[in-house]
């Protein structure tokens, strides 16, 4: 550790506590996961469903598209309704009429104040009283269990192809016929109930509902909790005092180590010449440009179902590309896309680790690895396709379908190859990292021990998916889910991609090793103390209590503080490029690099936050908001650091290439011009409006389809097009780029041998 002692201990202190709140409270989750009946019951004893048919239910909806088609307690896609804030809405609204009926002979709508107000009293009474007895089964009134049976029924021919709802399956982006089973849509309807069930319900001795009173639904008094204010509030001002810190802390200590080194005259990664295993790297960055573009494509495709439904100009595709499906391929393709962006590093640093020579059999396990991706992604997509097509048999839908859930939607064999496939690149870094960490030459190894500490996160923390099962309660699920989504993808990657530029960068000679490490640890210190229990942001309505709320409204606002600094990050990577003038090879890599600390701040930072305070997600959650961050964040943070990293190693495996300034000037900037216009004329207009629709009305009616299709929110979906026409032009840029780099010559064989284990420390 050296003189970095207190950074390590920081930084290993730090993981140890935030890892055992992230465990402690996920047994809380586990012990307060809302309960599944075992029975559900009339108030004269008959039998309506079981646990077993809620949890059937849960597998045809996963079979379905699950989260791709709609959403569930506001995770998922955000066309057709939230399924939980829809059918219960529709069932208060059934129980209203039918005790209308019952008490006056009237409708609803036309009964006095006076007597609405009173039906709505016992509404509130009687849904948001929890009704679960010591046996496990749930006893509803009579008339409840008509309104539940009149909800089902919309349900079922809904799914179905029924005529008098194709209008309504065309303003949802839904196939006709979407699950062709009636035995399994009215298996469906049960989870839905379920879902309903647990966001109306109150927990046992408390006055909040299972999902913490969400979704805003004034009929039942479903309010922002006390908690809920409180915990806004206070991660509002943990944020500021965040900031406060961190500027004074910087402020003091910036000083330290901040001479400027002199550039080498030759870059020194040019000095080792390439390896075989270095060179098979060709192909991983035609597969990443590959998919970057089928995912662009599908991208637009899927947001024409906006306007469409079922059509593309006019052209009924949906039978055999229905919007659940491309979706679906459209964020499992740039999962694949960007990971691979980092795989690529990572193997192309290995050798240079390793003294500029490759460990036996590297290639051989180099390409394996990359055969292994196509697999599994070709494998993941035909699994899609065929589950979504309702082709496959039921009981193989989660093992080699679709499991339902977003950024894991893959069916699990396919979860379980690519967990093999990242732990397979593991070995290969480990085999070229280990040697270099373990020589005993005198030189500072801490920034290559963070680097092998990253590498070894993101080779095991896949692995977080595999702790839920097909029928699984929703609440673990989402538990687990997130430990992928958030923790391996935000925390760890974000972890790999600083240190392996700071590493990249002191190699190069262009920063003092000292200030890329110290850099580095602080780094990974502030990202992971915020990123480990932030992960808990996401489970506000998932079934989950007080502290899970407290916890991660709390450290998800210290997220945002690091970002506040990346402008001066952003102008350090930018000034590299005139340090020396071998650096103008390297300027569109660090341009990438620019762009991601400004969306960083944006997509991440600005964006994240206004959805992150409880008060905040309990409003939006479910609506245009989460994919005007999600396209920031996710492209804009990620994205532009894969393709950063599939530029850089582009510019050493062809080492004769020069980037074309009109290719590299239409991709960088069309891709960030796109993308402002997709958000600023479409994403953000759209989640505003359905932000007042969802405080003035409730969730149901911001995602409503007499909402969602009036006239200004369809010009606001149509004139997204252009945000995505200039987007694709700028993907079409960059990978014709990328393709005239890799194809256009080959890379020079191996000449000249390595001289020590890594370059040395500056």
């Amino acid at each position: 550790m050296g003189p970095y002692k207190k950074h390590w201990f920081t930084l290993i202190g730090m993981c140890i506590v935030m890892f055992a709140l992230l465990g402690y409270l996920g047994v809380d989750i586990y012990r307060a996961a809302p309960p599944i009946p075992d029975h559900v019951v009339t108030a004269q004893g008959e039998k309506l469903f079981t646990e077993e048919d809620i949890l059937d239910g849960q597998t045809a909806w996963q079979s379905v598209g699950g989260m791709q088609l709609g959403s569930i307690w506001g995770h998922g896609a955000y066309q057709a309704p939230d399924w939980t804030a829809d059918w219960l809405h529709r069932e208060l609204t059934a129980w209203l009429e039918l005790g209308a009926q019952e008490r006056h002979k009237q409708a609803y709508a036309d009964l006095g104040v006076g007597e609405q107000a009173a039906l709505r009293a016992e509404l509130q009474a009687e849904y948001r009283h929890n009704r679960v007895d010591d046996n496990d089964t749930l006893t509803v009134s009579e008339r409840r269990a008509q309104a539940m049976a009149q909800t089902a029924t919309y349900y079922e021919q809904l799914f179905s192809d029924e005529p008098a709802l194709r209008g309504s399956r065309e303003s949802f982006a839904m196939k006709e016929n979407t699950l062709p089973s009636a035995e399994r849509r009215a298996q469906m309807t049960k989870f839905f109930f379920w879902t309903a069930w647990a966001a109306a319900t109150e927990r046992p001795n408390s006055k909040v509902t299972y999902t913490n009173n969400w979704p805003h639904e004034p009929l039942i008094s479903n309010v922002p909790s006390s908690e809920n204010v409180v915990w806004s509030i206070a991660s509002v001002v943990i944020l500021l005092a965040g900031v406060g810190f961190l500027v004074w802390g910087w402020s003091f200590l910036r000083h330290q180590d901040t001479e400027e080194v002199p550039a080498p005259a030759q870059d020194p990664l040019t000095r080792f010449a390439l390896t075989p295993s270095q060179r098979a790297l060709a192909k991983y960055l035609l597969l990443v440009v590959g998919l970057f573009v089928f995912q662009v494509m599908l991208g637009g495709f899927t947001a024409h179902y906006t306007v469409e439904g079922q059509e593309f100009y006019g052209v009924d595709v949906s039978q055999w590309f229905p919007y659940s499906l491309t979706r679906t391929w459209h964020i499992q393709s740039a999962l694949f896309w960007i990971a691979t962006g980092f795989l690529a590093l990572g193997l192309f640093l290995a050798p240079v680790i390793n003294g500029g020579k490759d460990p036996k059999f590297q290639k051989l396990g180099v390409d394996v690895l990359f055969w292994a991706l196509v697999f599994v992604c070709v494998g993941s997509f035909v699994g899609n396709y065929l589950a979504i097509a309702q082709v496959m048999p039921p009981e193989w839908n989660f093992w080699l379908g679709h499991q339902g859930y977003e950024y894991v939607d893959l069916g699990r064999l396919w979860q379980i190859l690519k967990w093999v496939g990242m732990l397979l690149w593991l070995v290969l870094m480990l085999r070229g990292v280990l040697p270099a960490l373990l020589a005993r030459n005198g030189e500072d190894k801490n920034l290559l021990a963070l680097l092998t500490c990253s590498c070894g996160a993101i080779g095991l923390f896949y692995g977080a998916g595999l702790f839920y099962g097909e029928r699984t309660s929703l609440t673990v699920m989402e538990y687990w889910r997130w430990w992928v989504v958030h923790l391996w993808v935000e925390g760890f990657f974000e972890v790999f991609a600083t240190t392996g530029l700071a590493f990249v960068f002191s190699s190069m000679g262009l920063v003092s090793r000292r200030m890329a490490t110290t850099a580095s640890l602080a780094s990974a210190s502030l990202f992971l103390l915020g990123g480990i229990p932030g992960t808990f942001h996401h489970l506000y309505f998932a079934g989950t209590t007080t502290p899970v709320m407290a916890v991660g409204a709390a450290f998800s606002a210290l997220e945002v503080v690091p970002l506040i600094v990346l402008g001066h990050e952003a102008w350090e990577n930018w000034r590299l490029k005139d340090r020396a003038p071998w650096m103008q090879q390297l300027k569109w890599p660090l341009m990438c690099f620019v762009a991601v600390a400004f969306w960083n701040m944006l997509g991440a930072g600005v964006f994240g936050f206004m959805i992150n305070p409880p008060i905040s997600l309990y409003y939006v959650q479910g609506l245009n908001t989460t994919p005007l961050h999600a396209h920031a964040a996710l492209f804009g943070v990620y994205g532009f650091l894969a393709l950063g990293f599939s530029l850089m190693v582009l510019r050493y495996v062809r080492p004769q290439m020069a980037f074309s300034e009109g290719l590299m000037r239409t991709a960088f900037w069309c891709l960030n011009g796109g993308l402002v216009l997709m958000i600023a004329t479409s994403l953000l207009p759209i989640g505003i409006l359905q932000f007042h629709a969802s405080v003035s009305e409730g969730l149901w009616w911001a995602r409503s389809e007499a909402f969602m299709q009036q006239p200004l929110l369809e010009t606001l979906r149509w004139v997204r097009t252009f945000g995505d026409v200039v987007f694709i032009v700028g993907a079409l840029a960059m990978a014709w780029q990328v393709v005239k780099g890799v194809l256009g010559q080959s890379a020079p064989a191996r000449t000249t041998p390595a001289s020590s284990h890594v370059i040395p420390a500056k």
